[in-house]
């Protein structure tokens, strides 16, 4: 057992009807384990007491139809208050709340609430105004709850901005991420098409060189041969009467040699000699046979059967 139900003593025993009457307990808790197990306390009175703060399980207590948590020392209620949807009758007098939870709004079936001495924000103490008579209670409880819709209303609004502004940037960003994307596939593209324009280049000078390659021996053949055949020395153009040249430098030698002889023989002292007396003999007849025209004509005919 807590402390709380130790001193709240057996809640069972303090149940009277609908009714639990925990006010005067000296509680620093809520027990709401044991709340919760009595279902058929829908009218709960925790007034008079030590609290400071509800737990949030709190909340689960929706059977409850009347709560008295006046004189207490609450500083803030839980945020999801809002779901003691049978919740009509709530005193919060004398605590040290400033606001309430925006979830208040969805106390619909709320007709009674008293908020007075408490430090209140300055909007909400003007829009509660006193609860000194049933009528004013009743009216703090309808404005009260009109002005945490409103309240609620500028939050949801507010939350439909940010989400809005939060969609506008996500949407910026999905925008900004397709326009990268697309940018990196566009250069991805031209890399690769460079890429293979560059091979494709790399290919053709291959091929090219290959051919320029298998060029080359043929030209150095044919510069070779034209080299070689450059080289030869060309061959003198055949003479033509080439045998009667022969004769002719022959003839003209033995003529020289024959002169030479005669002269020799005819004007030097060798004409005494038998060799000088048989060469004088041979041109006298040499001579005379010249004018008859014999040897010239022997001459000529011996050419032509060459």
């Amino acid at each position: 057992m807590t402390k709380a139900s130790s001193k709240g003593g057996n809640l069972r025993d303090k149940l009277d009807g609908n009714e639990l009457d925990l006010s005067l307990s000296d509680l620093n808790e809520v027990p709401v384990k044991e709340l919760a197990a009595l279902p058929k306390a829908t009218v709960l009175d925790l007034s008079c007491n030590k609290l400071t703060t509800l737990p949030s399980d709190f909340c689960g207590l929706t059977h409850l139809v009347k709560l008295d948590l006046s004189k207490n020392k609450l500083q803030q209620l839980p945020a999801d208050f809002g779901r003691l949807v049978n919740l009509q009758h709530l005193d919060l007098l004398n605590n040290r709340l400033v606001t309430l939870p925006v979830s208040f709004a969805q106390l619909k079936s709320l007709k009674w609430l008293d908020l007075k001495d408490n430090p209140l924000d300055p909007v909400l103490a003007k829009v509660a105004g006193d609860c000194l008579d049933e009528k004013q209670c009743k009216q703090c409880a309808s404005k009260v709850l009109q002005h945490m819709k409103a309240v609620q209303a500028d939050q949801e609004r507010e939350r439909q901005r940010r989400l809005e502004v939060e969609r506008e940037a996500e949407k910026k960003r999905e925008a900004k991420q397709r326009a990268k994307e697309a940018q990196e596939r566009e250069v991805r593209k031209r890399e690769k098409a460079e890429e293979k324009e560059r091979r494709r280049k790399e290919y053709d000078a291959l091929k090219a060189a290959k051919r320029e390659q298998e060029k080359k021996p043929k030209k150095e053949t044919n510069q070779a041969t034209k080299s070689k055949s450059g080289s030869r020395p060309r061959k003198p153009p055949p003479r033509k009467h080439t045998r009667s040249w022969a004769v002719l430098k022959l003839l003209l030698l033995l003529l020289l040699c024959v002169a030479g002889g005669l002269v020799a023989c005819r004007v030097t002292e060798l004409q005494q000699q038998p060799l000088c007396t048989s060469v004088n003999t041979i041109y006298d007849n040499a001579v005379r046979g010249l004018r008859s025209h014999n040897i010239l004509q022997w001459v000529l005919q011996t050419d032509s059967q060459q």
